[in-house]
């Protein structure tokens, strides 16, 4: 059987070898033109034809036409011919695209369903420049972003609601509101109502950006600033398979109005044209984000969209956090114990080592799924829902930074232990002691995340807001806990007050013993037993427990400055809401 297969390739080649690039590429599309069965056309066909097509110099109209013929079979689309213009359809919209004779292009403009033509300037000059590649890839965003699921009616009453839903959210976002940020850009995407909006056009999506966070990494000398991979949302609409009555024009008054509280102003669903539709309004998240199951639940309460659980796929939070995220300088292992520790290399051979106890975090408050779209129905969900949103990516951005390389100037070894589904413990060995502290880091929103000191004799009474200042701007575990080891090393070589250490009420509250996972010197995990009395319900301490919050910039390290902490998302939906 081997032999007759290589007779029948040689045959081939002998047969094939006096042709021509464009007979080859002539009696391929042919193949491919005739009757199949199937609705696609043959995988390896389109696969040889994709070769041959990039080897041809894009010199003449005919060329030009293969390419774009090409283009639109790849995305589903139709592909139609006149003179010197082609169109690639679709059910919602069309591109059209007029050729020169040398195979350039004059023009490109795209039409979405009922609207005339509009020029596509990004498209133009993607074609000019040959580069096929990249207009495919934005032709299949276009694709994605008319690609409205149902029936043709349905199909044209959807894009009208999202239209209008469209049009309400770019007239919300000019609203005045508090400025938190003095960088315009960070401010918009991390305080805005619906963040930074990016108005959808006829040739791009409709999308908010709506967290970043800025990292601050301390040297001895610098600061370097990295910021996070912005997180973004694209504005659709989804097919849903319970019904909800959805917006045909929009329910925004004119002028749009704010409330004595501050809140826009909504005109009731049932006082401007709507339908009910077997669909939902989408933010489809991008990328998509890790989210806990408590915070599941709120965006359903917000919105009235039940989540349904079998579309779920739950796990802890630290493994969808690092699944696929480890850097060449990170290592993930796993004790006896199974608990996960990371180890991360860091510039001058020093390294961290974080503890993450595997019972703690495969508890059912800590498990978590991946979510890629989130639903509603009503333009007042998306404030609230952005600020679960980012609450959440605030969450997840401290527990990924326990497996990024980051300065450091000691080696720490930490362990970090959820205390709730918005709070953790972190536990390390201070400098000059034997016995261990605890760390609990509050983060109450996405902006305002608090920490506060356990198991230390005598501390300097500032150290809480000292240890919040920096973790809010830093928005990393090992950082912080670097420039508190500093400053407790700083504080350890000053010489002890005569005078006896005075019992604060923290200390005289009823608590419980943390059981702490920790790293050795010689690598063995070891389990420790009660150093710091912690309360119970990890953050639920009373006022009068609290250490005084004060800190001035001569207190911090030179490459940080004090910074108040404020509540930075006043704003919440009213009005819409079951609850």
């Amino acid at each position: 059987m081997k032999a007759n297969l290589c007779k029948a390739i040689s045959d081939l080649h002998l047969k094939f070898a006096e042709r021509s690039w464009n007979d080859t590429s002539q009696l391929v599309r042919r193949c491919m033109d005739k009757p199949r069965v199937e609705s696609k056309p043959c995988e390896p066909l389109v696969r040889s034809m994709e070769r041959l097509q990039g080897e041809f110099n894009v010199s003449t109209m005919n060329t030009t036409r293969s390419r774009l013929e090409m283009i639109a079979k790849q995305q589903g689309m139709g592909f139609h011919v006149t003179e010197a213009t082609c169109y690639l359809t679709a059910d919602l919209f069309y591109v059209e695209v007029v050729l020169v004779p040398n195979g350039g292009v004059e023009e490109v403009k795209v039409a979405p369903q009922g609207r005339a033509p509009v020029s596509s300037e990004s498209l133009l000059q993607l074609l000019r420049s040959k580069n096929f590649a990249d207009f495919s890839v934005r032709l299949a965003g276009l694709f994605t972003q008319y690609n409205i699921p149902g029936d043709n009616e349905i199909k044209l009453k959807l894009f009208t609601s999202l239209q209008a839903l469209g049009k309400d959210l770019q007239q919300l976002s000019p609203l005045p509101r508090a400025v938190k940020d003095s960088d315009t850009q960070i401010d918009k995407i991390n305080y805005g109502r619906i963040g930074c909006l990016i108005a959808g056009k006829e040739d791009s999506p409709l999308a908010i950006q709506f967290y970043t966070a800025q990292t601050e990494l301390l040297f001895l000398k610098e600061v370097t600033c990295i910021r996070d991979v912005v997180q973004a949302a694209q504005v659709t609409v989804g097919i849903s398979a319970v019904t909800h009555t959805l917006q045909m024009a929009s329910v925004v008054p004119q002028p749009p109005q704010l409330d004595p509280h501050g809140y826009p102003v909504f005109l009731p669903l049932n006082e401007v044209p709507n339908e009910t539709l077997p669909a939902c309004f989408l933010l489809k998240l991008q990328p998509a984000v890790p989210v806990i199951m408590s915070f599941v639940n709120k965006l359903s309460q917000i919105t009235d969209v039940t989540i349904p659980d079998a579309d779920l796929q739950w796990a802890p939070l630290p493994k969808l956090l690092t699944r696929g995220s480890l850097t060449p300088n990170s290592l993930m292992e796993t004790s006896d114990e199974q608990d996960t520790i990371f180890t991360v290399g860091l510039p001058a051979d020093v390294m961290h080592t974080c503890i993450l106890p595997r019972d703690a975090w495969e508890s059912s408050a800590q498990r978590a799924t991946v979510m890629e779209s989130v639903p509603f129905t009503h333009p007042a969900h998306v404030p609230a829902i952005l600020d679960l949103l980012r609450h959440q990516c605030a969450i997840n951005s401290l527990l990924r930074s326990c497996a990024t390389p980051q300065c450091s100037v000691c080696h720490l070894q930490f362990e970090v232990f959820p205390e709730s589904d918005t709070s953790f413990s972190v536990t390390f060995h201070p400098p000059e002691t034997d016995s261990l502290a605890v760390l609990l880091v509050n983060i109450s929103d996405s902006r305002q995340i608090t920490c506060r000191l356990f198991g230390l004799a005598a501390c300097d009474s500032s150290i809480d807001q000292y240890v919040s200042t920096i973790m809010n701007r830093c928005m990393s575990i090992p950082v912080t806990l670097r420039a508190l080891y500093s400053k407790l090393e700083v504080a350890a070589s000053v010489p002890l007050s005569p005078e006896p250490p005075t019992t604060t009420e923290a200390e005289n509250d009823h608590s419980t013993p943390l059981s702490n996972t920790v790293t050795d010197t010689d690598g063995a995990s070891t389990k420790l037993s009660q150093v710091a009395a912690v309360p119970e319900d990890g953050f639920g301490v009373s006022n009068s427990a609290c250490c005084p919050m004060s800190v001035t910039n001569s207190e911090l390290p030179p490459e940080i400055k004090a910074s108040a902490a404020v509540n930075p998302y006043p704003f919440t939906p009213v009005g819409v809401f079951s609850h």
